[in-house]
């Protein structure tokens, strides 16, 4: 088999995050279980970056800040790539494989008619329960987690009013909800969605290490800041989850190994 080529889309746009580290690190592992690839980073958003379709077999694009309505010139670039993967893979034996998180997943959602990006009425920060749909419950990436599975959140933007007709029409399944809340009178949102049988995305943060983010969160600065923005119960609770093996750490070790995993096997069949 050729060597698997392997494109980090980091929309990102210069902010300093645990993402790309948390990103890098699961994609570093991947290639050492394989015997190697060859991966490359493309600053989209400062640069204007952006792969040529042939040259990658997996896409995996990242979070980032801000709001996802507001592309710019980059955006019409980036989505044309987003276009193409999925007209590739109507045609072509050899797939491409494309993984979209949070700020990406927005984006793609919005770009693909399937719900409507809202500012929320308050940031989403923490470690929060995700919960499986029924399709859910016959996801191959989510098999091995519990339902509810626990998952890191930071957004300050939703996707919610899933068009159900315009994901049936492009054969998407809504996988995740967001944490059932009774007494809020708010729709929730949806945090996961089978885009095709190659492309998979998450509104939470799969790749969040919990080591390292237990490290970042206990840096004084930083914990002083999220005291001070969302209080000393909320960050007690996220230090709480980040040290439970069954949370943080099961889904880190799940969804993004498995769509690795899972993309290779399949590239490797052709």
């Amino acid at each position: 088999m050729k060597q698997i080529r392997l494109a980090i889309l980091d929309l990102y746009n210069g902010v300093p995050n645990e993402g790309m580290r948390c990103i890098q690190q699961l994609v570093q592992e991947f290639s050492e279980e394989i015997g190697g690839c060859v991966v490359q980073i493309f600053d989209v958003r400062q640069q204007g970056e952006l792969p040529a379709l042939n040259d990658f077999d997996i896409f995996i694009s990242t979070g980032g800040p801000g709001n996802p309505l507001e592309t710019g010139d980059w955006g019409t670039a980036y989505f044309d790539l987003i276009d193409q993967v999925f007209e590739h893979n109507k045609t072509q034996t050899a797939k491409k494989f494309l993984l979209l998180i949070c700020h990406s997943f927005q984006m793609v959602s919005h770009h693909l008619g399937i719900g409507t990006v809202t500012r929320r009425k308050s940031t989403s920060f923490g470690t929060f329960p995700i919960h499986k749909t029924a399709n859910g419950y016959d996801e191959p990436y989510l098999e091995l987690l519990p339902d509810p599975f626990w998952a890191v959140d930071s957004r300050d933007y939703q996707i919610i009013n899933a068009n159900f007709s315009r994901i049936d029409a492009i054969g998407a399944k809504v996988l995740c909800r967001e944490k059932i809340r009774p007494h809020v009178p708010l729709e929730r949102a949806i945090m996961a969605v089978r885009f095709s049988r190659e492309v998979f995305g998450t509104q939470f943060h799969p790749e969040a290490d919990a080591v390292g983010m237990l490290r970042y969160f206990q840096q004084p600065e930083k914990q002083k800041q999220v005291i001070d923005e969302h209080g000393y119960e909320k960050y007690q609770n996220m230090v709480d989850h980040l040290n439970d093996p069954d949370k943080i750490l099961l889904t880190e070790s799940v969804i993004i190994p498995t769509f690795l995993r899972d993309a290779y096997h399949k590239l490797a069949a052709n």
